[in-house]
């Protein structure tokens, strides 16, 4: 490294303690929250559906938690951008169902080669040179039908626990009028209360225990190449990687995408045999640290991607112990405040995937493909939202002259 790029790492890290905000650490909190709450759930599902044993889970939690907090945090410093990464959610939800069908070693072997192709595409610049060609406010869409569901578990977790709920919701709007900066932090603050005086923390099932990472020589076999590892690489790139370029293009980030896959590619790569499935962009926890609910300032926000992969570091060292923490806050409190922290994001994707007049209906295609659900060849509704909406915006418009060089590049 270069006296220059020495001094330029330097003045880079003396400016995290200028910028840091408790708004930006809490949402990085938050963010950390969500994904161990949910995500992390279908693991366990995952896991017990495989017949692996406590060991072999504790490790796959650490893996998949450090790979995320050390790309995260990187990623963040490097780009002075909120990169949120997480792992495969469904990658996750295709092992229930294959996990089991394989021995494990042979599942290891898949995840390397999901990741080996994941980064190539990452180092080609295959993947930048494919998203260049949709139109933003397709993506946009896209990004708006992926969070419409977290927006509205909020009111139905109204209905569900109105004592929990309702004092969140109106600590929320009451502090984004007189101190919107702070309002999920209020938010969140008012749920733990009130969950504290409704009895509704489930203590009983936490265990605290230091996890023990457990290196498994992979091998491969052709079954489980074509039947998980091509599938793992297809939904990680579809449904993770395509939306994670796409909730920080929404919030205005030009962040390259190719050192993005390509780093978190690598981490896969390493942390497979200790149980990664796959490393990759996150969507709905980058959306929560994207916003303004981070901090006013763009600039700044990238604290709250160094804090969220802080949290993932202090929790990897525990591997499923902090899965039975979450577990026992109640759900509607990890659903309202997850929705409350997404509102912002939400309402900007939805104004700027509507705001051409020219590609309207091609985004209401995809926003209504994306929020219907369906899953076609295991893949997710988000990768064919966006399918659908470039499809429909070359029936309306008939330019075909940037697929054209598009050919030409790949050719």
């Amino acid at each position: 490294m270069s006296s220059h790029q020495q001094h330029g790492s330097f003045s880079l890290l003396k400016r995290i303690p200028a910028d840091f905000s408790v708004s930006a650490l809490i949402v990085g909190l938050i963010a950390t929250m969500v994904s161990y709450a949910g995500p992390l759930l279908i693991v366990f599902q995952a896991a017990k559906a495989a017949n692996l044993s406590d060991a072999l889970l504790s490790s796959w939690i650490w893996a998949i938690s450090i790979g995320s907090g050390l790309t995260a945090i990187v990623l963040s410093i490097r780009y002075r951008t909120p990169v949120i990464t997480a792992w495969s959610t469904p990658g996750a939800v295709l092992l229930v169902t294959s996990l089991s069908v394989y021995p494990f070693s042979d599942a290891i072997g898949a995840y390397l080669f999901s990741a080996v192709i994941i980064t190539l595409l990452g180092v080609s610049g295959l993947f930048s040179t494919i998203m260049r060609y949709v139109p933003p406010a397709i993506t946009t869409a896209m990004l708006a039908g992926i969070l419409l569901s977290f927006g509205v578990q909020v009111f139905v977790s109204l209905q569900e626990l109105p004592a929990l709920a309702l004092p969140m919701i109106v600590c929320y709007l009451l502090a984004k009028r007189w101190m919107p900066r702070y309002a999920v932090v209020f938010s969140l603050l008012v749920g733990l209360i009130a969950a504290f005086l409704l009895n509704r923390f489930e203590l009983g099932g936490i265990q605290v225990a230091l996890v023990q990472p457990i290196f498994t020589l992979p091998t491969f076999s052709l079954d489980a190449i074509i039947g998980l590892g091509i599938p793992l690489c297809i939904v990680t790139m579809a449904s993770q990687n395509a939306p994670g370029i796409s909730v920080l293009q929404a919030d205005g980030y030009d962040t390259p995408a190719s050192p993005l896959i390509t780093t978190t590619g690598v981490a896969s790569i390493i942390l497979a045999p200790f149980g990664a499935h796959g490393i990759n962009l996150a969507a709905i926890t980058a959306a929560i640290c994207t916003g303004k609910e981070a901090h006013p300032d763009p600039s700044k926000r990238y604290i709250a991607g160094i804090a969220c992969g802080a949290f993932y570091l202090v929790f990897s060292m525990f591997g499923a112990t902090i899965a039975s923490v979450f577990s026992a806050f109640p759900k509607e409190l990890i659903a309202v405040i997850a929705g409350l922290a997404l509102f912002a994001s939400l309402s900007s994707s939805l104004a700027s995937a509507m705001s051409d007049m020219s590609q309207r209906e091609s985004a209401l295609i995809t926003f209504l493909v994306t929020i219907s659900g369906i899953s076609i060849a295991g893949i997710g509704a988000a990768f064919w939202g966006l399918v659908a909406g470039v499809i429909a915006n070359l029936l309306l418009s008939g330019d075909v002259r940037k697929w054209r060089a598009l050919g030409r590049t790949k050719a």
